[in-house]
């Protein structure tokens, strides 16, 4: 139960910051523009469980990846983690537009709309490279032990996944609803906030990867 409860967490916690449901909602709304309510809960409907299909094939495959191009998790890690905190350090230090000054982007047809439910409302706006390279390491995570610690395991980083495409779906289905409570300054901030999380988690990622190859280096010339 505590290595389920913890790769829940840990899967939760990695995919919220890199998938960013209300920084993406933000993006998702002024790509659609104006729709009727129930367009937005259908495209947001379709786009988390584009979401699901995504990550789970991820997870599953994610090690069998590494181990057919010969890449090690240390690797992946500093590597990734790279790419998480240049995405987060671009965030944190884009230029503040003001939304209201934006013109409103024109109604498409309902049918056009749908045909963009995977791309690009749920690759690369939904889920982009950051969220491979999390998905990568949760996966190669969770597959190293006995066969019931991996089961567990993936059990733990599923249910975070599942959490995660419901915090899509709602944060999408009221995209419209949630600007409207938001002033604009608020929202740069909590963007700002999220931001610096990941670039955060992307530093720590980075450090643990290479804090194992420098240790797996000196294994090697002992």
């Amino acid at each position: 139960m505590r290595e389920f409860a913890g790769f829940f967490v840990l899967a939760f916690s990695a995919l919220f910051p890199v998938i960013n449901p209300l920084g993406s909602s933000l993006v998702f709304l002024g790509m659609v523009g104006e729709a009727r309510h129930d367009v937005f809960r259908t495209l947001a409907r379709r786009i988390a469980i584009n979401t699901a299909l995504f990550l789970l094939v991820m997870d599953v495959t994610g090690a069998a990846v590494l181990k057919l191009f010969g890449i090690s998790l240390p690797v992946v890690q500093l590597a990734g983690g790279l790419v998480l905190a240049s995405m987060g350090w671009k965030l944190l230090n884009e230029k503040d537009e003001d939304a209201e000054n934006k013109p409103s982007p024109q109604a498409e047809v309902v049918s056009e709309l749908r045909k963009k439910a995977f791309y690009p409302f749920t690759f690369p706006v939904t889920a982009g490279p950051g969220v491979l390279v999390v998905m990568l390491t949760l996966s190669a995570h969770a597959s190293k032990g006995a066969w019931l610690y991996v089961v567990v395991a993936h059990l733990g980083v599923l249910a975070g996944m599942a959490l995660m495409c419901l915090a899509v779906f709602i944060a999408y289905a009221y995209a419209p609803k949630i600007t409207e409570k938001i002033s604009p300054s608020t929202a740069h901030g909590i963007l700002r906030v999220i931001a610096f999380v990941l670039l955060c988690i992307g530093v720590q990622i980075a450090w643990n990867g290479l804090a194992a190859l420098v240790d797996s280096r000196g294994l090697m010339l002992k």
